[in-house]
């Protein structure tokens, strides 16, 4: 990888589902999240990418979860147990101050905001991938949650899809310890071109 990777022409910064339902207290997945968040310093960290990028130049597009309505699963053959689990607890229902966005991390003019996905993948039944080519993106860069379901997902997508994908270790997190080692150690050197730390992400955006 050279020294300069990351040009404000062919790199996006993918924001991931940053609701309050995961980032604030009182949210109802901060509860599980908050452990793992707080040794990451996640807030922290992704206010810190998310401002390199934009001094940079990078074009932040939100990959955002479906905002939960009543009644989203009735009918459907195939929920998984995970699906059935957020629809009942209507995580990031619309209209809902769950649903809203941190306030750390609301759009700004010239930010791209995704189709929300259903499931884990970004770009799955959304419209990412044509966003971001139209955008000239060839490599994105991951941050947000959860580091093994939506950030993973997501980033094996990209993969397979032909993009440079960089994964960055401390500006996520995850229900469990072994949940995180698992995405950054075990799964992410499988398909993540880069696998960097939030100071050495800055650096490299320098």
């Amino acid at each position: 990888m050279s020294s300069h990777p990351y040009l404000s022409t062919d790199t996006a910064l993918l924001l991931v589902d940053p609701y309050n339902d995961f980032l604030s207290e009182g949210g109802k997945l901060w509860p599980p999240v908050k452990e793992s968040a707080e040794a990451q310093n996640l807030l922290p960290n992704m206010k810190a990418v998310v401002a390199a990028a934009r001094a940079a130049g990078i074009r932040v597009f939100y990959v955002p979860h479906h905002r939960a309505e009543p009644g989203d699963l009735e009918h459907w053959h195939h929920a998984t147990p995970y699906q059935q689990s957020a629809a009942k607890l209507q995580v990031f229902a619309r209209d809902s101050w769950g649903g809203e966005w941190h306030p750390d991390f609301v759009p700004q003019p010239g930010d791209v905001i995704a189709k929300e996905h259903w499931a884990s993948s970004g770009f799955a039944n959304t419209d990412l991938d044509v966003l971001l080519r139209q955008h000239g993106a060839r490599k994105v860069i991951l941050i947000g949650l959860l580091a093994n379901t939506c950030i993973e997902t997501t980033a094996k997508f990209a993969m397979e899809l032909g993009y440079h994908v960089t994964l960055v270790s401390d500006a996520t997190a995850a229900f469990s310890k072994e949940a995180l080692h698992a995405a950054h150690h075990i799964n992410g050197p499988t398909y993540a071109s880069a696998i960097l730390s939030t100071s050495a992400l800055l650096h490299a955006l320098q």
